[in-house]
């Protein structure tokens, strides 16, 4: 496929084909995670995609997975303000992904953890490769992130399973309960997104907008009071040190068996 337009940053390509836009995370030394900057570049590209009157937005990644999810380095030069205000910020991303007036594909390999898995699963359709891992801790230091998008997407029992144990969960558990639209090789990607974009324009433009809208309910404030509610209890960032550290003792010992 030849794109008419393609830029890139230090942590994102952005690739254009008339109505589709490809975004790629790429950070793959730090896999894909979600620092500051590559959640407002992500915020942009879609603001730049609803101006353009894009029809489907697909996401990837470069490396060995598609992404670790938030960006826990630095964390000691960080305040409670401060990880509240990224946790927001990641939020309004996800919103703009759930919301928008396009279609959306998330394109997923390998590990997809916290907030990643939650930008898989605001999209319209989501594919993995075989051999996907998925993982939803945000609970276990009390950030209630896309909680109720993934409830309506899978239900509430298989969500509350999910939230509840924060788990690794394999690509064909994640097919099994809704999580996911299909497991698809790396090498078929570029015909579903074809065969997705060709079906989008079906409809004429505003018959396509108004179906995204009305398939869907709309939570947005009452999903942003809910999140803000849970940063805003004190202690934010040593709840998260707190877990932080139990996931490397854990890590540790895995390693000494």
């Amino acid at each position: 496929m030849i794109m008419d337009q393609k830029t890139s940053t230090d942590r994102l390509v952005i690739a254009r084909d008339g109505p589709v836009m490809r975004i790629t995370l790429n950070r793959p030394d730090k896999l894909n995670a979600l620092d500051g900057d590559i959640v407002e570049e992500l915020i942009a590209a879609l603001e730049e995609a609803r101006a353009r009157s894009v029809r489907l937005v697909a996401f990837n990644s470069t490396g060995k997975g598609f992404s670790g999810g938030f960006d826990f380095s630095g964390l000691s030069q960080q305040s409670d303000g401060d990880l509240a205000l990224r946790f927001l910020r990641i939020e309004h991303l996800l919103q703009s992904v759930h919301y928008s007036p396009f279609v959306t594909v998330a394109l997923v390999h390998g590990a997809c953890f916290g907030a990643a898995a939650d930008l898989v699963s605001s999209c319209t359709y989501r594919i993995a490769a075989s051999g996907t891992r998925f993982r939803m801790p945000g609970l276990k230091f009390g950030i209630a992130l896309g909680t109720r998008r993934l409830a309506e997407l899978v239900g509430r029992d298989p969500a509350l399973k999910v939230l509840m144990t924060s788990k690794v969960f394999e690509g064909e558990y994640a097919l099994k309960i809704g999580f996911l639209t299909a497991i698809s090789e790396p090498d078929e990607w570029g015909s579903i997104i074809a065969g997705l974009n060709e079906t989008a324009g079906s409809l004429p433009k505003e018959s396509f907008k108004r179906l995204l809208r009305i398939t869907r309910l709309d939570h947005r404030d009452a999903d942003l009071a809910e999140l803000a509610r849970s940063v805003a209890e004190p202690g934010l960032k040593k709840r998260v040190e707190d877990y932080l550290a139990v996931v490397a003792g854990a890590k540790q010992v895995v390693s000494n068996q």
